[in-house]
């Protein structure tokens, strides 16, 4: 009798570490902007990563402690620059304490936002200037936007919406978003 293998995963014509990068980043822009345009094969291989991310997020949302921490923080003029006082002939930073209240991770919760920055790119937001362009933490947009909006729902993250044929090569593209 002959065995009938399955594949694990998508190729999609690319060397590993092509493809791994060409993953990671449609994943990442996926959770960024709620929806992507792409290949339906490309779509299928995201949406196998996204979901698992999203799910491990879901169940890890609450799992943190609210602490109380005191922080040397520089005093700052109204420039934004550092005060600086001279002591025993130096010149030297003034830091005032600060209580800040954090977010303690649990271990569970500090292993999976590991797992997640395996995956994810560092996504930046830009608004046109070089200036204005501000990173966004996507494992804490997973965790504090995401997740709780699912978190009544078990599985099924993302819908794929099929848009017709790409004029260049004919592939069939489709819409990748969150539900």
């Amino acid at each position: 009798m002959e065995e009938i293998k399955m594949a694990k995963y998508r190729k999609l014509s690319r060397t590993s570490s092509q493809r791994k990068a060409l993953l990671r980043g449609q994943v990442t822009q996926l959770l960024v902007n709620g929806k992507i345009v792409t290949t339906e094969a490309k779509a299928k291989e995201v949406r196998k990563i996204a979901e698992g991310l999203i799910a491990l997020a879901v169940k890890e949302k609450d799992n943190f402690e609210e602490v109380t921490v005191t922080a040397k923080v520089a005093r700052k003029d109204k420039d934004g620059k550092r005060v600086k006082e001279v002591v025993d002939g130096k010149k030297v930073t003034v830091y005032d304490e600060v209580e800040k209240k954090i977010k303690k991770d649990s271990a569970s919760r500090l292993h999976a936002r590991r797992q997640m920055l395996k995956v994810l790119y560092t996504a930046k937001e830009s608004d046109g200037t070089k200036k204005g362009t501000k990173t966004i933490d996507v494992t804490n947009k997973l965790f504090d936007e995401i997740a709780p909006k699912y978190a009544d729902r078990n599985g099924g993250y993302t819908r794929i919406v099929k848009i017709g044929q790409r004029k260049g090569d004919g592939a069939l593209e489709v819409l990748l978003e969150l539900v």
